[in-house]
């Protein structure tokens, strides 16, 4: 698994990703203390429309990523969404009034809309070997776990010597820290297009993708089964923590760190689990998990507090880590088998808006059920709303789902270079091959043997 770490680029755009991370872990810890001190019982509320606003910027910009990504240098790229991102950061300690959290949350998160789908996009074409791009998806989950592992734990000791709003000069240093390591390295020249047309057409790709391919449908199924349980996690751990049990501010990092510790236990083990059970299997495993953890989180706050209860938290939050970990990993691997290297950015940028608009939905829901209802209230309907888009997933997403599809042309001409192999029929030309939505393909035949009309 550590042989990925041979190639330099690679090897730096992971620490990259790395120290960026940090510094968005300790902002998550410093957003919340941020919330409560200037909202007090209202934070949820508060937490909830600014993370709320982060998935509007989210859903908003990252279209336009798939338009601009084969015509701007993606080193460029990078590196002006990392000093964007540190220059919001250095101005959040200053923040007095609710308003200003939610403008300048806007304006860091529409920069981390442009920056992660583009990276994400960057790291197949520097590890173009499938096996190695296995093993770089699975680091780039540790990496998120052990953010959230290690960073509360750096919060909570940060927190003994300075004030919770310093925090953000943590967040700050990791991103100026990753544009130093991308301008380091010189990254691949993208791909030609393999999809002509203008920036509205390419920003339109990637939804075109995901609405014809069953697995992409299924992952974004899979993403809002996923954004029901993490908004509980993000939004209402805060209240949980302090409100119910009483506890410290360091007892928040705990409560994230226990999270981040089941996600760090399961991202080691998806590497043998993903070659031996396949990413269909694994990831709506993890999913059915998901209802039953928000089930549990509701009866945990509907209880009186105790050190069992207490304990049996951070045992769910554990577990919840752990299940959507296996549920995001396996995604850059469905991405990638479902359309061309061209067509990467616009899918991972499809991929970012869609599913953080499923996070647009359930942020506010968590922070505003909490704050009306109870967290009970909150945990058992987004429970609901995690059961209904697993079913959906497993429906909609077919249990064989072969790589290669018997398909046929009915409107090439013979000698077209794309019937390379095929065999001549009443309908048109046969031929099997690795199957994506593109230009010769602009649909998925709904058996192994229709006809693909192009």
């Amino acid at each position: 698994m550590l042989s990925v770490m041979r190639n330099r680029t690679y090897r730096r755009l992971f620490t990259a990703q790395v120290v960026a991370l940090v510094g968005t872990g300790l902002a998550i810890v410093a957003l919340s203390l941020l919330a409560h001190d200037i909202a007090g019982p209202g934070a949820p509320a508060v937490l909830g429309t600014a993370l709320a606003i982060k998935m509007v910027a989210y859903v908003g910009t990252a279209p336009l990523v798939g338009a601009l990504a084969d015509r701007l240098p993606r080193r460029t790229l990078l590196v002006a969404t990392d000093v964007t991102r540190a220059g919001v950061a250095l101005a959040l300690p200053f923040v007095t009034q609710v308003w200003q959290i939610y403008l300048l949350i806007f304006i860091l998160q529409a920069a981390s809309a442009v920056f992660t789908p583009a990276f994400q996009a960057t790291i197949p074409e520097v590890l173009p070997d499938e096996r190695d791009y296995t093993r770089a998806l699975s680091f780039s989950r540790l990496a998120y776990d052990l953010e959230s592992l290690f960073s509360p734990v750096l919060a909570a000791g940060l927190l003994t010597l300075v004030s919770s709003r310093w925090l953000f000069a943590g967040t700050a240093a990791g991103f100026l820290a990753s544009a130093s390591l991308v301008v380091s390295v010189a990254l691949p020249r993208p791909a030609a297009p393999e999809h002509p047309g203008g920036a509205r057409a390419k920003a339109a790709l990637g939804t075109r993708l995901f609405r014809a391919t069953p697995r992409l449908r299924a992952l974004l199924a899979l993403d809002l089964a996923v954004a029901a349980t993490g908004a509980i996690v993000f939004v209402d751990t805060v209240v949980l923590v302090r409100d119910h049990f009483h506890r410290p501010d360091s007892a928040l990092s705990l409560a994230l760190g226990a999270y981040g510790a089941g996600s760090v236990a399961t991202a080691l083990l998806l590497p043998r689990l993903l070659h031996r059970a396949g990413d269909r299997t694994v990831m709506l495993t993890a999913a059915r998990t998901l209802p039953v953890a928000l089930v549990a989180v509701a009866a945990l706050g509907a209880a009186a507090p105790s050190t069992w209860s207490w304990a049996a938290v951070l045992a769910v939050w554990a577990l919840t880590g752990a299940a959507c970990s296996a549920v995001l990993t396996p995604g850059g691997r469905v991405i990638r088998r479902s359309a061309a290297v061209s067509d990467l950015p616009a899918a991972f940028s499809a991929r970012f808006s869609l599913s953080h608009g499923c996070w647009l939905l359930t942020y506010p829901l968590a922070g505003w059920l909490a704050a009306g209802a109870g967290l009970p209230v909150a945990a058992v309907v987004l429970g609901a709303v995690a059961l209904a888009a697993t079913l959906t997933a497993a429906v909609i997403w077919p249990a064989g789902d072969p790589d290669q599809l018997d398909h046929v042309h009915a409107g090439l001409e013979p000698g077209h270079p794309h019937l390379t192999g095929a065999s001549p029929t009443r309908d048109g030309w046969r031929h099997r091959h690795h199957y994506a939505i593109d230009r010769y393909h602009p649909t998925w035949p709904s058996t192994g043997r229709a006809p693909s009309r192009s």
